[in-house]
């Protein structure tokens, strides 16, 4: 008899807890097989960023699933058009607005030439032992790198389509090599400075800062340099190449055609977020 006492209570307290799990009051969570858990394991959400698989870079922001990494920009060509020359006294019918004096300029150099310009900066900039990375794509920005969750994407670019609809088509020119360093102090770049142009690039700014304020979102710089980043190393040597760039500068305004300037045709912006671009044509 002393056995069974127990055992009913035992079998009350099973009988009791079942009977509230069906009424809501419990929730029962049950493991999930090995089998099931071997097929998702838990670092697919979150990946080990390693950043010697990325050339040294490193993240700016953590990843997380649904996040896309997004900016706006103006894509660059140098090989648009044939080679062509202006001297000084032709150019301000061109472009009247220049900033910059210099002797000659070439516009549009084809993408060899401006491919060998580049390969002599470089190897002076890599002079001190820093491994310089040519830029994949030339661009120049017109936003910071920003979060946006997935469903954000179409009402963002839709904004952004709103808001340049009266913007017009521009040329500008780029000519003066200054180094840049990221917010985060991990990577150096050398650009090629904005000389011209300025005016219609702050308009588009603004138009890009109003869909970020809508998205609550950071926006651009409040005085920018715009710029086209032409190569870029790990780390911040931005204290280590004054001397150097002098040395740059030289090569670009002694080139054996004139002084090298970079030609942007502002025909359309880009906005790249994750891996999907969409295109935002100027008007003519």
């Amino acid at each position: 008899m002393n056995n069974v006492q127990p055992l009913m209570v035992n079998l009350f307290k099973l009988v009791t807890l079942k009977d509230h799990a069906l009424l809501g009051c419990v929730s029962i969570r049950l493991p999930l097989p090995g089998c099931l858990l071997d097929m998702f394991p838990e670092d697919v959400s979150s990946p080990t960023e390693d950043s010697s698989l990325h050339g040294g870079r490193v993240r700016s922001f953590k990843h997380e699933r649904g996040s896309w990494a997004t900016y706006v920009y103006l894509p660059c060509k140098t090989d648009t058009l044939p080679l062509m020359n202006q001297s000084i006294d032709q150019l301000p019918n061109v472009l009247p607005n220049l900033d910059y004096s210099p002797r000659v300029c070439t516009l549009d150099h084809p993408e060899e030439e401006f491919g060998e310009l580049l390969e002599e900066l470089l190897s002076l900039a890599g002079a001190g032992g820093a491994v310089w990375t040519p830029q994949e794509e030339l661009h120049l920005s017109l936003s910071q790198t920003v979060v946006l969750r997935h469903h954000w994407i179409q009402p963002f670019n839709r904004s952004l389509r709103a808001g340049l609809v009266h913007c017009k088509r521009f040329v500008c020119l780029a000519g003066r090599l200054r180094i840049y360093c990221n917010d985060e102090r991990t990577r150096t770049f050398l650009g090629m400075e904005v000389c011209t142009g300025h005016a219609p690039l702050l308009d588009l700014v603004q138009a890009v800062d109003r869909t970020m304020k809508e998205f609550r979102l950071e926006t651009f710089y409040k005085e920018p340099s715009f710029h086209v980043s032409l190569a870029w190393c790990v780390g911040d040597l931005t204290g280590q190449m004054g001397e150097c760039l002098q040395g740059m500068q030289r090569v670009v305004d002694d080139h054996e055609e004139g002084p090298f300037l970079l030609r942007l045709d502002c025909v359309e912006l880009r906005c790249r977020t994750g891996n999907k671009t969409f295109r935002f044509p100027l008007e003519p």
